[in-house]
C-alpha cells in the first residue's frame, strides 16, 4: 500500500513541474520577461521550461527518481532564492512555503526510492542465498543417491559371490534372490 501511495504522491508532485514547464514553453515571451525582471540573464525561458517538463515526466514515470529529485530540489530552492525572496509580502511568503513543501515531497520521493532500491538489493541477495542452498541440497541428494546405488551394487555383488544354499521343505522353490517361495501345486483346472 505504501508503494501505491508513493507512486501517487510522486505523480502529483511531478504534475506541478509538467504543467509549469508546459506553460513556460507555451508563453516564452512572458516567461523571459519574468526571468529578466529578477536580474537573471535572458535566454533561460526555454531551457527552464524544458527542464521542468522533462524532469516532471521522469519523476512521474519513476525514471531515475533519486537524481531527478535532487535536481528538482536544487531548482525549487533556486526558485525560492530568486523569485519568492520577499517574505514580507504575504503572497510571496505563501509561494515560498509552497516551494518548501514541494522540496519536502521531493525529499520523500528520494527517500522512498532509496528504500525500494535497498529492498531490491536485499531481495537479490536473499535470492542468491536460496539458490546456493538449493544447489547444496541438490548436491547432497545426488551424493545420497550415489551412495545408495553403490550400496545396492555391493549387495548384488555380494549376493552373486555367496552361494545360496537354502534348505527348503519339499514343494518350495528358491528364487534367484535366495528367498524361498512356495510352489503352487497344480490343480485339475490349471491344465
Amino acid at each position: 500500500m505504501s508503494k501505491i501511495a508513493a507512486i501517487v504522491g510522486r505523480f502529483l508532485i511531478a504534475l506541478i513541474f509538467v504543467i509549469s514547464g508546459a506553460s513556460k514553453l507555451m508563453d516564452v515571451a512572458s516567461t523571459e520577461t519574468m526571468i529578466v525582471a529578477t536580474g537573471l540573464p535572458g535566454g533561460l525561458a526555454i531551457p527552464t521550461g524544458l527542464f521542468e517538463l522533462i524532469a516532471g515526466l521522469c519523476l512521474a514515470a519513476g525514471f531515475m527518481v533519486r537524481l531527478i529529485s535532487v535536481l528538482l530540489i536544487g531548482f525549487v530552492a533556486a526558485t525560492i532564492l530568486f523569485f519568492h525572496n520577499k517574505f514580507t509580502d504575504p503572497m510571496q511568503q505563501i509561494m515560498a512555503l509552497k516551494n518548501v513543501a514541494i522540496i519536502g515531497g521531493l525529499c520523500l520521493a528520494f527517500a522512498h526510492s532509496q528504500m525500494w532500491s535497498h529492498y531490491y538489493a536485499i531481495a537479490r541477495e536473499r535470492r542468491g542465498e536460496v539458490e546456493a542452498r538449493n544447489a547444496e541440497d541438490r548436491i547432497r541428494d545426488a551424493e545420497l543417491r550415489a551412495a545408495r546405488a553403490e550400496a545396492r551394487a555391493d549387495a548384488i555383488a555380494e549376493e552373486r559371490t555367496t552361494p545360496a544354499y537354502v534348505e527348503t521343505a519339499p514343494g518350495t522353490v528358491v528364487t534367484h534372490d535366495g528367498i524361498p517361495a512356495l510352489r503352487r501345486q497344480r490343480r485339475w483346472f490349471d491344465w
